[in-house]
């Protein structure tokens, strides 16, 4: 059972967010400010924090800074009151995974921690499993049918990609950017020509297929 960790200095909210995500399935934690949640994450192992702004003694974009700079990867959904998008965007820059604004839909945060921490469960074993198909991040191979296709790294890290946010539309630009970088002279045509070449691969593979969205872009869809 995945144990999250709630940080607000509000007390009824930390009871009403306890008691949505015990309702969820998830074993539940709080603290009253960030100082309270690093001492609680050195005793008792947490999956993914569900963070307040406003806290004293350390406040949620300082913990968060203070974790990222420590290299520690865990999920963190900061759930504010500040809905400016200045407020947003630091604490994106900050290092936190999503952001949601008070007062919370409570099955939209359900979704969204739940989507958090496939994502890191993904990012942590560096697998996918989709039925009987896996990629390897590591080896940069795909397994299935009997066979083992080990992909050109391009090809490899736009699947991986696209098979971890399964159902969700990547643009041609996005896809460029984060896989040739930012500053790559690479048109986004390579983008289709590496897709062609993936479908090419996987043709008759029913586990997934990856489907072209009308002046938008891509996405894979799993079909098991």
């Amino acid at each position: 059972m995945f144990h999250i960790l709630v940080a607000d200095d509000d007390k009824n909210t930390r009871k009403y967010m306890k008691a949505v995500l015990e309702a969820g399935g998830y074993t539940v934690s709080t603290a009253g400010n960030g100082l309270e949640a690093l001492e609680i994450m050195k005793k008792e192992h947490i999956d993914l924090i569900v963070l307040d702004i406003m806290m004293p003694g350390m406040d949620g974009y300082e913990l968060t800074k203070e974790l990222r700079e420590a290299s520690d990867n865990i999920p963190i959904l900061m759930v504010s009151a500040r809905q400016l998008p200045e407020d947003k965007k630091k604490g994106f820059l900050v290092g936190t995974d999503d952001y949601m604004t008070k007062p919370v839909d409570e099955e939209e945060m359900l979704l969204r921690i739940h989507a958090l921490l496939r994502r890191a469960k993904i990012a942590n074993e560096k697998k996918i499993t989709i039925g009987d198909v896996v990629l390897d991040y590591d080896s940069m191979a795909v397994t299935g049918h009997g066979q083992v296709q080990e992909l050109p790294q391009k090809e490899f890290l736009l699947l991986y990609k696209l098979l971890s946010y399964p159902g969700q539309i990547f643009t041609r630009i996005q896809l460029m950017d984060e896989i040739w970088g930012v500053d790559s002279d690479t048109g986004w045509e390579t983008v289709t020509v590496h897709i062609g070449r993936l479908r090419k691969r996987f043709e008759g593979w029913p586990e997934f297929e990856i489907v072209s969205v009308r002046g938008l872009g891509y996405k894979a869809v799993k079909k098991i």
